[in-house]
């Protein structure tokens, strides 16, 4: 890992996790487990495995769960708590504009709280010389949800939202999926996203999720976004229980959380 690695991180944590139910009428999502490691935890593992010191996690349904899961500290990582009162009716990108003091304090890595993940995925990030960073990977015909466009020069050109298997079509451009994971740079933090932030829920658009935040930020206000492949990584993004079982079965071989 460089020395440029970014020390904290922000974790999106708040949403209700509603297709999971009835896991989740109990306990929050990112504390559902794979193979008996909470989603939660298994991020901040290997977050404290790449050096990062500092985490900020945004709760909101059954904060209580998780504040408790997780405590001050995670073995060496100081962790702080942004609340939100509102995330039954507020997208993700309304949680990232709550930790915006968290976003002004130096690079950082995002992370959405339902993505289980191996380290790599974050080692993947600092390679290159680019700053701010989008892990991403083929977009396969069993995935549904936003896709990403790639440049020749290897930056995110463009987003599509609602994307499904039937967009993978012969001579259609190549989709990718992002795997919610990033690390953004701490002038592009401060000059472009924190102000789109402010404009995005100072214009009432408090619904939006960070991949609309992320397609303004890309089409519209000029972010380099450099797209990293991870294509041969373990990763899997939990809304359903089919997407659980997924996630099961991808991750059965290994022998430890960081392993």
């Amino acid at each position: 890992m460089a020395d440029t690695a970014p020390k904290k991180a922000v974790v999106l944590a708040a949403g209700l996790g509603s297709r999971l139910r009835p896991l989740t009428d109990l306990r929050p999502k990112p504390l559902i487990e794979v193979n008996g490691t909470p989603i939660l935890h298994n991020a901040l593992l290997h977050l404290q495995a790449v050096g990062v010191q500092d985490v900020s996690i945004v709760v909101g349904y059954r904060k209580d769960a998780i504040q408790y899961a997780c405590g001050a500290r995670f073995g060496e990582l100081k962790i702080n708590y942004v609340e939100s009162s509102v995330f039954d009716h507020t997208g993700s990108a309304y949680s990232l504009w709550l930790a915006r003091d968290a976003l002004l304090r130096g690079d950082i890595y995002l992370l959405e709280g339902d993505v289980f993940f191996e380290e790599d995925a974050l080692h993947c990030l600092t390679r290159g010389e680019a700053r701010d960073v989008a892990a991403v990977a083929p977009f396969k015909a069993t995935m549904q949800g936003s896709a990403v466009l790639v440049s020749d020069r290897g930056f995110v050109s463009g987003f599509r939202m609602k994307q499904s298997g039937a967009d993978l079509l012969p001579g259609r451009p190549t989709l990718f999926k992002t795997l919610n994971l990033f690390r953004l740079s701490a002038s592009s933090l401060r000059t472009t996203i924190v102000p789109a932030l402010n404009e995005i829920v100072g214009s009432g658009a408090t619904q939006a999720y960070t991949e609309e935040l992320f397609a303004y930020l890309v089409e519209r206000r000029g972010l380099q976004l450099a797209a990293m492949r991870c294509d041969d990584l373990r990763w899997c993004e939990i809304d359903s229980a089919e997407d659980l079982r997924t996630a099961n079965s991808l991750f059965a071989t290994r022998a430890t959380p960081n392993g």
